[in-house]
């Protein structure tokens, strides 16, 4: 039987060179489960094979900590953990078609092994107009098989998609609604209250923009945003909705939405804010050994994929300050995907939120437990359950088909 554990040399790892640009594009299949994989595609201007190697592992691990073995109700069984990326600016006028490239190359591995969908850099939409032109039937076409009924499970995740909230995609709030669970959860923990506690985000495209919706509803007060011109700041609280509705694609702010008492700071401000509560949302790496030391929050929630560098983690832990794990935080997002998909729930609002509010806060809750149990960081205690389910996935499913 292959290694349980999720450190080994992923089943795939390749390399894929555009033949127009020259762009390179990755994709790393860190495991299977029952034959299939899960694991969105990001673009970015930089990203490189380690990075997608790094966050497969991550896709190992959110589905295995979203394993109940107990739970025999569930119809939802996780799948193994993937991850694509190419290295391009995706506002390069070239992007879309590199999309497309990239697609077209992979489309063996999609039809087959490895479900995908939006990451950093591309929206949900984008991807799938992308695939349709590459010839894909579906971005998670490889789990259709394992569905009772495939075509009542698409109609429901396509009913799912339709749904809109206060204007707003379901699809596009669900991963931030669990980030702000999540940090929710350790408030209450720590019996700090959500009314004026403060919060500093890096990132307003869609999950960040739904984590700081959804904390400012909470009665937190967002008192810094960051985005690719500098950071917003206002100590008494920024009009978050405001912000959000002066967005472009990209989450960048039109700074003509600006109150008065609104500064424009340097792009790093967001780092240093006085916040009881930080949230990196934007790209991976974003906290390093250096500017940990500006840190002044008592929580860094990772709602983006690796923001946080370990040398800074060790740090920013001996000094008291507590890092939600990424692999936790961030994990709403895919699930909600594979609950909506296998039957878990319908598509709608209300359940989606009430169940995510329930899974997250349950995970959350049990990782904090445990780290405070065995006297470690979160995300060790996080690596530590998911490294109790993996053995029993891999008896029940197998790693391989």
């Amino acid at each position: 039987m292959p290694s349980l554990s999720p450190s080994p040399a992923p089943l795939v790892s390749l390399t894929w060179t555009d033949h127009v640009t020259g762009t390179e594009g990755y994709l790393v299949v860190d495991r299977l489960v029952r034959g299939v994989s899960s694991g969105g595609l990001r673009m970015r201007r930089g990203c490189t094979l380690a990075e997608v190697a790094g966050l497969a592992k991550g896709m190992t691990m959110k589905e295995a900590l979203h394993f109940d073995p107990g739970d025999s109700r569930a119809r939802y069984i996780p799948l193994g953990g993937a991850k694509g990326g190419i290295d391009c600016d995706p506002r390069d006028p070239a992007a879309y078609g590199v999309l497309v490239r990239f697609l077209r190359a992979v489309r063996p591995y999609i039809e087959n092994v490895w479900t995908t969908g939006e990451d950093l850099g591309l929206s949900q939409d984008l991807v799938d107009r992308a695939a349709s032109e590459a010839g894909l039937v579906s971005t998670v076409q490889a789990v259709h098989p394992l569905l009772d009924d495939e075509a009542e499970a698409r109609r429901r995740l396509a009913d799912a998609f339709a749904v809109t909230v206060d204007g707003i995609g379901l699809d596009e709030l669900v991963g931030g609604f669990g980030v702000a669970e999540c940090a929710l959860t350790a408030l209450d923990r720590a019996g700090v209250a959500h009314d004026g506690a403060r919060v500093s985000l890096q990132g307003l495209g869609t999950m960040g923009g739904a984590t700081a919706r959804f904390l400012s509803r909470a009665g937190l007060a967002v008192v810094a945003v960051a985005d690719i011109k500098g950071t917003i700041a206002n100590p008494a609280g920024l009009d978050v909705e405001a912000l959000l509705a002066a967005r472009d694609a990209h989450g960048t702010v039109d700074r003509g939405a600006l109150r008065d008492g609104d500064r424009e700071l340097p792009a790093d401000a967001w780092l240093s804010a006085d916040a009881e509560v930080l949230v990196p949302a934007a790209v991976s790496y974003a906290v390093d050994a250096v500017n940990q030391a500006s840190v002044r929050a008592r929580w860094v929630v990772e709602a983006a994929n690796m923001p946080v560098l370990p040398e800074a983690e060790s740090l920013l832990a001996e000094r008291g300050i507590t890092v939600l794990p990424d692999v936790v935080v961030n994990s709403a997002t895919n699930a909600w995907w594979w609950w909506t998909l296998f039957g878990d729930i319908g598509p709608d609002a209300d359940e989606a939120f009430g169940h995510t509010r329930s899974s997250m806060r349950a995970l959350m809750d049990r990782v904090l437990r445990r780290a405070a149990t065995d006297g470690c960081t979160p995300r060790a205690a996080a690596h530590a359950l998911a490294a109790d389910r993996l053995p029993v996935m891999a008896e029940r499913f197998g790693w391989y088909r």
